[in-house]
């Protein structure tokens, strides 16, 4: 791997050193066999905190139907794939199925014959809902567009191909019953849909934008009263989402550049993959760059009580593209992403919307597994097509049995079994009894990547060791077994990029082996970090059995905050980053419902102006007073003016606090980011 220069890794390194609050709530490990406890956006004070998901759920579609809300994304070379889930808040989500069961169109999808389709199968989905029935039309590499169907989004799915493959696509389902397709990469295309929807109407479809005009790809179609809308995504000249307008579906559009932009919520730009073999050739974080990570790619959605709301994805780094909403602004007929007076910017914390009653607290994914059940959970996905009578959870009840077969590598295995790595931090450790290994079998615990670190047991000679294969080194560390049970863990944080690794032959004591590994967003994949349990063999002879008992994935910060709101304590504010506080910033910190705060010194509050000025009045706390409290992803304190919508900073030049900061930018010089202190 090229070395990143010096300074460039060393800021990154302080910058997330520091941004890491000492004092964050980690969840300590517990005693019980299985950790349970997983990232949820609902704080359960009646807001929510972006990302709705913390593990990858990249090209989004989502439509209200009825009462429900429902959801699909991407899933790539992962089987099954299509993930269906619905909501009735937007914020609490339930897994209902997969619509593609699997997707198998010849020996690269099986991973067959040295063929791939990693970063390929399935992309892009567009969910609509028409007269009873759902449909999700998506992309697959030298395919036609695929079209699922289903009347109950629990399935069973009803499978076709249209003859023709539409990039990016999305459906309208019209007033008047016609459908419509806008598609394309740059220059965007339109066309009337067939009754069938197999094929486009002849001598319909016409190029609507081209690449001047800035719409990009990713369209999102809607007709909202009246007009017709095109949201999209761009990436030329840092990522954005633009919108187009037109009184007729097919034009003339009118054109608005960013209804979305910049947003990042001030995360810094990871490592980037420049090549896809050894040696590696990457690029190290930029914090000056706010590219790589801003909000695209979504749409809107109407909720029952008259709400809209956007959705969006961001690139988070090595764990993927994660799923962000923000609430809807219209002004002078275009939907803004944000809040009055601070358009284009996502708050990460907000109010979540209204609903006829409140939802319980619910994840779509139970991630630690003892594979004491009949059937795999569905937070597992195959990597590309299993091998269906090679693998079985009832051979040995309790444990999931991978059979070894023939792989010159990790990156050819099959039925490497995955589920998708989770934020901001996450530890699997997995219990495997290798007794059933034979000579050239390795069996183990990866973080499938480009490149990927694999830690496993292999047999060689008849005997036994620990290994782990470092790709972006190409080096392997080996140390010697005399037991055939052992427990093997990878701890990983997604806010440095960087994973270690341990095993333990008793289940309580870990050792670490290897050096630190680097995680790194790629598009060879073109997914996040995944959690893989493989088994293969590298000989020429028949492989043995691996037997998984259990894997758990412990989170340590699975809350929206890193910290809890200390009401009624005292605090000291101090800027994280730049310059002091021109005064101490000493503060009682009062509630003032929904996540939001009032600061009192003595009799006296810091109130913010219409011009963003703050000073500290007396006064009864009101809105002028009141701020809602955030976090950045690396748990910094940032705070919003509900007057203005603009987050308090301390002044780089005069160091007095300021509310006219429209949002954290990832370098940290805008003096928006505090840590904070308890004094009492």
């Amino acid at each position: 791997m090229k070395q990143a220069t010096f300074a460039a890794l060393m800021f990154t390194t302080m910058f997330t050193a520091l941004a890491l609050p000492a004092s964050a709530q980690r969840e300590p490990r517990t005693d019980s066999p299985l950790s349970h406890r997983t990232w949820t956006p609902d704080n359960n004070n009646g807001t929510f905190t972006n990302p709705l998901f913390y593990d990858e759920f990249s090209d989004p579609d989502l439509i209200r139907v009825g009462e429900w809300f429902y959801l699909t994304g991407t899933t790539m070379h992962a089987m099954p794939g299509l993930p269906v889930l619905r909501s009735r808040d937007l914020v609490n989500w339930e897994f209902l199925s997969y619509a593609a069961d699997r997707l198998d169109f010849g020996p690269a999808y099986r991973l067959e014959d040295g063929k791939n389709i990693y970063g390929q199968g399935i992309w892009a989905p567009s969910l609509r809902y028409r007269n009873g029935v759902f449909y999700i039309f998506t992309n697959v590499n030298g395919r036609g567009t695929q079209i699922y169907s289903a009347i109950n989004p629990r399935g069973p799915w009803t499978h076709w191909e249209m003859k023709r493959s539409l990039h990016d696509l999305s459906v309208l389902f019209d007033d008047d019953g016609k459908a419509y397709a806008v598609w394309g990469h740059q220059d965007l295309h339109i066309a009337q849909l067939t009754d069938d929807l197999l094929d486009i109407v002849p001598n319909t479809e016409q190029v609507l934008f081209s690449k001047t005009d800035g719409m990009g790809e990713g369209a999102h179609f809607y007709k909202i009263g009246g007009r017709y809308y095109i949201l999209s995504a761009n990436y030329a000249g840092g990522f954005r989402m633009p919108a187009a307008r037109a009184n007729h579906v097919f034009g003339p559009y009118e054109v608005n550049q960013a209804i979305s932009k910049d947003e990042g919520f001030g995360l810094v730009g990871g490592y980037r993959l420049k090549n896809r073999q050894y040696p590696f050739d990457v690029t190290p974080p930029n914090p000056a760059s706010r590219d790589a990570t801003a909000m695209h790619q979504g749409g809107i959605v109407l909720t029952e009580a008259g709400e809209w709301w956007g959705f969006s994805m961001m690139d988070y780094n090595s764990v993927g593209r994660l799923l962000s909403l923000a609430p809807v602004t219209w002004q002078d007929g275009w939907p803004y992403f944000g809040l009055p007076g601070n358009l284009g910017r996502n708050p990460r914390t907000w109010v979540k919307p209204r609903t006829k009653e409140s939802q319980q607290i619910r994840v779509p994914f139970v991630r630690s597994d003892d594979f004491s059940e009949p059937a795999l959970k569905p937070v597992w996905q195959w990597n590309h097509v299993p091998v269906d009578d090679k693998w079985s959870l009832t051979e040995r009840p309790g444990f999931l049995r991978l059979q070894a077969l023939s792989a010159s590598s990790f990156w050819d295995a099959r039925n490497t079994l995955t589920q998708r790595a989770i934020g901001p931090m996450s530890s699997p450790t997995v219990a495997l009894d290798a007794s059933g290994l034979l000579d050239n079998d390795v069996a183990g615990l990866a973080l499938l990547n480009l490149p990927y670190a694999t830690l496993g047991v292999e047999r060689k000679n008849s005997k036994l060791s620990l290994a782990l294969f470092d790709q972006a080194r190409n080096s392997t560390t080996r140390v010697a077994l005399n037991g055939t049970r052992v427990w093997l863990r990878a701890e990983c944080d997604f806010l440095s990029e960087k994973a270690r690794f341990s095993y333990s032959v008793d289940g309580q004591h870990f050792q670490a082996i290897g050096e630190e590994f680097t995680m790194i967003f790629q598009l060879t994949t073109f997914q996040g970090v995944r959690y893989g349990l493989f088994a293969y063999n590298t000989g020429s002879q028949k492989g043995g059995m691996a037997d998984f008992d259990s894997i758990d994935i412990h989170q340590p910060y699975p809350r929206g905050l890193m910290r809890a709101i200390p009401y009624d304590k005292q605090i000291q504010m101090k800027a994280a980053v730049g310059r002091a506080p021109a005064q101490p910033l000493n503060f009682t910190v009062q509630n003032m419902g929904l996540g939001r705060v009032a600061l009192r010194a003595g009799d006296n509050y810091l109130s913010v102006g219409l011009d963003g000025s703050a000073s500290l009045q007396l006064a009864r706390p009101g809105i002028a007073q009141t701020f809602q409290w955030m976090e950045t992803p690396t748990g910094e304190l940032i705070l919003m003016s509900l007057l203005t919508n603009f987050y308090l900073r301390i002044h780089p030049q005069t160091g007095a606090l300021i509310a006219d900061s429209p949002g954290p930018i990832p370098d940290g010089s805008d003096g928006v980011r505090f840590n904070w202190t308890a004094t009492n």
